[in-house]
């Protein structure tokens, strides 16, 4: 009944059908692994942007900042700005179909490296994580300086992304000039998602999210021994997260981290047109996060909540989700 209400607020969207061979919420999730869609960018002009952190670390961020027609910001459509998920990064297959898709009805895309992650590892000491909204807005605050919100922002968070996103909307989300935003699959709960990946279940998911982990912990520039015995060691996220993620970030362990990070207690202090897609059969992510929430208390969110689609996965038989608007995942 709570999810038939959510739907029913929002009777424009299509009812998501999975393409055929990935039915079920494991082969949607894993679809563009077994695929290995790397769907190319063509057609547009890419600029390399840089972003200096200004608080002392020397870490830089970068991001592909890509265009097709005009390179007058105030002459084109709002710019796209695409934040990956855990472990993701600018060539994240999801990165580059939504990059894709936007690109091809006429919107600038920055596909944004987070700190930390694959393409920025050489340029930082530190790490992005869940809450870490402030490296967001030190971004915009230099495109808003470059000239390239002058048609305005719309912001899409993916994952780890889209929590992010979602805390920075109520945060700081009314200091810029965005359009709308899309969260896609969020751990909006991150003590429930913990908690669902260590579920037997779910360990192939849970052994390959923490090698990644790992990987790019380990590769973070001034690293000492202690700490890179500590995450080689940890045996899983929960433990990676109270150890190395945690105190690296200021917080007092993983619970502590959760509680201040999970994007769902900030929903309803958001002011910008939103739309939340999640999958209710997600893996990773358990619905009662999402089936909780009141979602008529705010005006300024929209939700989308098909009963399958696994995570960021989406793979409609139609595009039906792409044309309603959620075709960033497609």
């Amino acid at each position: 009944m709570v999810m038939r209400t959510a739907l029913e607020a929002e009777p424009e969207f299509p009812p998501f059908r999975p393409r055929f061979p990935w039915l079920g919420r494991d082969l949607q999730t894993l679809r563009n692994s077994f695929t290995g869609s790397r769907p190319p960018v063509a057609g547009v002009e890419t600029e390399r942007l840089v972003f200096e952190m200004p608080d002392g670390t020397g870490d830089r961020l970068t991001g592909a900042l890509s265009r097709r027609g005009t390179t007058n910001p105030a002459a084109s459509r709002a710019l796209v700005v695409l934040v990956h998920g855990l472990s993701g990064c600018e060539k994240s297959a999801y990165i580059l179909e939504s990059a894709g898709y936007f690109l091809g009805i006429g919107h600038p895309v920055l596909r944004l490296n987070l700190r930390g992650s694959a393409a920025t590892q050489p340029h930082c000491r530190e790490h992005y994580h869940a809450g870490r909204d402030e490296d967001l807005a030190v971004v915009l605050d230099q495109l808003t300086g470059r000239g390239e919100l002058q048609a305005g922002l719309v912001l899409i968070g993916f994952s780890l992304g889209g929590n992010m996103v979602l805390k920075f909307l109520a945060s700081r989300g009314r200091d810029y000039p965005l359009c709308c935003a899309i969260s896609v699959s969020a751990p909006i709960d991150l003590a429930a998602a913990a908690e669902r990946l260590l579920q037997p279940r779910n360990r192939f998911y849970h052994a390959w999210m923490l090698r990644h982990m790992k990987q790019d912990a380990i590769a973070a520039k001034e690293l000492g021994a202690r700490e890179a015995r500590t995450i080689r060691t940890a045996r899983t996220i929960y433990e990676f997260d109270d150890r190395v993620a945690a105190p690296r970030n200021g917080f007092q362990g993983a619970q502590d981290y959760y509680r201040r990070c999970s994007a769902g207690q900030f929903l309803g202090d958001i002011r910008v047109p939103t739309l939340v897609i999640h999958a209710l059969d997600d893996p990773w992510i358990p619905a009662r996060g999402y089936l909780n929430i009141d979602w008529t208390s705010n005006p300024y969110l929209s939700p989308l909540l098909p009963l399958s689609g696994g995570h960021v996965g989406f793979h409609d038989a139609e595009g039906n989700l792409a044309q309603s608007g959620g075709g960033v995942v497609h």
